[in-house]
């Protein structure tokens, strides 16, 4: 997950307190700020109660996210249940120091050195650009930025052009990494309500915030995910497109210094009309997902996508490649 979104829920809507939970971060509360925004219009009769609170990944901060051998590093005491609505650009974006304004990863000199957290981003771009050195960096935002800016030990830094954006730091993108250049993390760029599955009035009242292509690019990537046992310790990527009723979704493996890789396409209709009425199957989670706003059929073709995409990878050798990438990067 890029920077997770604020998790809801208290006692429904009826008590009239509504408590959010968010991270401490700067980005993480902005982005808490705007959903309530939102939900405050809805439902201008409650009380919004923003409640801030340090997660694992917070408060380890001098051990790479891949080592830390937690999934939940930034969710889990938020954690619940997930809900998807609008998402931000989910590329990746190159921050370059000021004395390289101007230029690209291409144009930096040998051996300069980019920082990144990610193996997935440090795997794709170690390929890519193999006259350049990945670095790990650590710490939210305005502390890499600070690291970058005020040091002279990274050339550049690659984030979420996500965060940058809702930071209002767009202009410190210097750089956008196209698909081609480098496949994003699954869910980077949306943003996520948590709330307690059994949380009924909650759960209706933040339905209404979904959008329905990033509910169902999310739950395919997010499936694809799960079906190859990924995470943070390990280089999984996609990229995920809705045109004209159809989902298409690029996913790929990689080995840490991205030499060895599989990288397939597939696709699927999900043109799928909303049925009215409640169901049986309303309330049913795709992946961790409740959106009772996008049609239930369009849900499970989108997570059957990701299952099929991933299970071909798998029959193409991915299951050795990020056990080998997982043994590599414990054994570091």
């Amino acid at each position: 997950m890029a920077e997770p979104g604020p998790a809801a829920g208290e006692n429904g809507v009826g008590g009239r307190v509504v408590r959010v939970g968010t991270r401490r971060s700067q980005l993480a509360r902005i982005q808490t700020d705007s959903v309530v925004e939102m939900l405050h219009e809805l439902h201008p009769d409650l009380h919004f109660e923003i409640v801030a609170m340090s997660t694992t990944g917070d408060k380890i901060l001098d051990t790479a996210l891949s080592k830390i051998g937690e999934k939940s590093l930034f969710t889990k005491e938020l954690e619940n249940a997930l809900e998807r609505n609008e998402r931000e650009t989910p590329l990746d974006a190159v921050v370059f120091h000021p004395k390289n304004c101007g230029k690209t990863l291409s144009l930096l000199p040998e051996k300069s050195v980019i920082g990144t957290s990610s193996l997935r981003r440090a795997a794709q771009l170690k390929k890519k650009f193999p006259q350049l050195e990945f670095r790990d960096i650590r710490g939210n935002l305005n502390t890499r930025l600070k690291k970058l800016d005020e040091k002279e030990e990274f050339s550049a830094i690659i984030l979420a052009a996500a965060g940058l954006k809702r930071m209002g730091w767009e202009n410190r993108i210097g750089q956008l990494l196209s698909p081609e250049d480098c496949l994003y993390a699954v869910g980077q760029g949306a943003l996520a309500v948590e709330v307690r599955a059994k949380d009924q009035e909650i759960l209706n009242m933040v339905s209404a915030l979904h959008d329905g292509e990033t509910v169902l690019c999310c739950i395919a990537e997010r499936a694809f995910m799960k079906r190859l046992e990924g995470g943070c310790s390990v280089p999984v990527a996609v990229s995920t497109m809705l045109k004209d009723g159809q989902l298409y979704l690029t996913g790929a493996v990689y080995s840490l210094d991205g030499s060895d890789s599989l990288k397939e396409t597939m696709q699927t209709s999900v043109n799928y009309p909303q049925q009215n009425e409640d169901g049986p199957n309303d309330d049913v989670q795709h992946v961790g997902i409740t959106a009772k706003n996008v049609a239930g059929q369009a849900q499970e073709a989108a997570e059957n996508l990701g299952v099929e995409l991933a299970s071909l990878l798998l029959s193409k050798g991915a299951k050795h490649i990020l056990s080998v990438a997982r043994q590599l990067n414990d054994a570091c």
